[in-house]
């Protein structure tokens, strides 16, 4: 690189004469600058991040310093007295409510993704009669919302006696119209039509190709619609309230509740607030457990279906 003078200055040009570029500052896509973004992403994250946080302190505060110490800060370390009160209370009915819920989400998460995966995928490749009919329904019952069909699911599991039983929960929420679409989306474009023409010639079944081929590129939807239905399941109150009248059958979401209630209504206001709170921070535990465990299989099958072939 050589200079050149220019009046007073001197200005740096490159061996072909040409001027050398100058060192703009960096912007994001739509030319502001980067750190109005990096201030929008650490606003988003102390949005979602502060309520847990707050959730974590609380549990080690008594019923004493929730009320009289700074809220998102630590006072009186009472953690494992707290978790000693939630576990062997009644006899230990928080466990049975942990087991409750753990059976209820995997369940219901499990099928849900498995009906999701298997409907997305005909929707999008299969063709049959009445499809588009069918698939318009699917779109609009993602416009119900799921409060709305509690009370005539409850009136008709009551005719077939399925109340108060897992299955008043499990069954209705097996049925996803979000996942569907999602995975009809998905399957539209993650699935070659030659790689399906070429099994169909081989002699394969579609069973076969389903299992064996469609189930391995659909990997990464079927975990995304996982997680949504083990939070959806996992977080589900409304219809779980009106289905169980067993205490022994209440999920985590009710079982804490009805603590709650219990306590206002019986030795005072903040007589179980310490145990509802550190019993709603356990239960928040398993759900960031498996999002930790899944976004390696979410996120690497993602990667994988991004690589064209």
């Amino acid at each position: 690189m050589t200079t050149v003078a220019a009046g007073d200055r001197r200005v740096p040009r490159t061996v072909a004469g040409t001027p050398a570029p100058r060192r703009r500052r960096r912007r994001g896509p739509h030319g502001s600058p980067s750190w109005v973004l990096t201030i929008a992403a650490l606003a988003a994250v102390a949005y979602f991040l502060l309520p847990l946080w707050w959730l974590l302190v609380a549990s080690t505060k008594s019923n004493a310093d929730l009320f009289s110490s700074f809220g998102l800060w630590f006072a009186d370390m009472n953690l494992l007295a707290n978790l000693r009160d939630v576990f062997t209370a009644r006899d230990g009915i928080y466990l049975l409510w942990v087991r409750n819920t753990i059976l209820y989400a995997v369940v219901s998460a499990v099928g849900a993704a498995a009906l999701a995966t298997a409907a997305g995928y005909a929707f999008a490749k299969l063709r049959f009669r009445g499809s588009t009919v069918l698939f318009g329904a699917v779109l609009g019952a993602i416009m119900i919302p799921l409060t709305a069909l509690a009370i005539p699911t409850y009136l008709l599991f009551s005719e077939v006696g399925l109340t108060d039983t897992p299955w008043g929960v499990i069954l209705p929420s097996l049925v996803s119209p979000f996942g569907v679409y999602l995975m009809r989306v998905y399957a539209a474009g993650a699935v070659p039509d030659s790689l399906l023409e070429a099994a169909r010639v081989d002699g394969a079944s579609e069973a076969r190709i389903f299992f064996s081929i469609v189930m391995r590129l659909l990997a990464p939807g079927f975990v995304t619609v996982l997680l949504f239905a083990l939070v959806q399941t996992w977080n589900n109150y409304f219809l779980p309230l009106i289905m169980l009248n067993s205490p022994e059958w209440y999920p985590l979401t009710v079982g804490l509740a009805q603590w709650q209630a219990t306590s206002q209504a019986g030795s005072g206001s903040q007589a179980l607030f310490s145990m509802v709170i550190s019993g709603s921070f356990v239960s928040i535990i398993p759900l960031v457990v498996a999002f930790l465990f899944l976004q390696r299989y979410w996120q690497s099958g993602l990667a994988t279906g991004g690589v064209k072939q």
